[in-house]
């Protein structure tokens, strides 16, 4: 028997992309101090806006709203990716962290793209 989904914070895809936003924070903590308005507030802002648009979208009322939430997330997903390879190439973060990242990363990506093909 499936477990019943009483809010957001049930779906795993939330729970998967909150830990990456706690991970962004924490890593960003060790950046240099002249990217704290650059790189480390457009990683976080991305991380947010992945775990807050699936959280709206399961509030929606229509799955049509759903899935335009979800997208959004994919959207952000995607756009931390690039910041995330940046941040490696430019040695601000471990190849280890960007490995760890980029998988969780994918994770999150395969239950997005799943979650939006079923709500269509």
């Amino acid at each position: 028997m499936k477990e019943q989904i009483k809010n957001f914070k049930d779906l795993i895809v939330w729970q998967k992309a909150y830990d990456l936003t706690l991970s962004i924070y924490q890593l960003t903590k060790k950046f240099p101090h002249e990217e704290q308005y650059g790189l480390v507030s457009q990683m976080r802002r991305a991380a947010v806006s992945i775990v807050s648009n699936i959280a709206e979208g399961h509030s929606r009322k229509s799955r049509t709203e759903y899935a335009q939430f979800l997208s959004i997330a994919y959207g952000s997903l995607s756009e931390l990716e690039t910041q995330i390879l940046i941040s490696g190439n430019l040695k601000f973060i471990l190849e280890t962290d960007v490995q760890n990242l980029i998988q969780l990363k994918d994770q999150i990506g395969g239950m997005l793209y799943t979650l939006m093909q079923k709500l269509r």
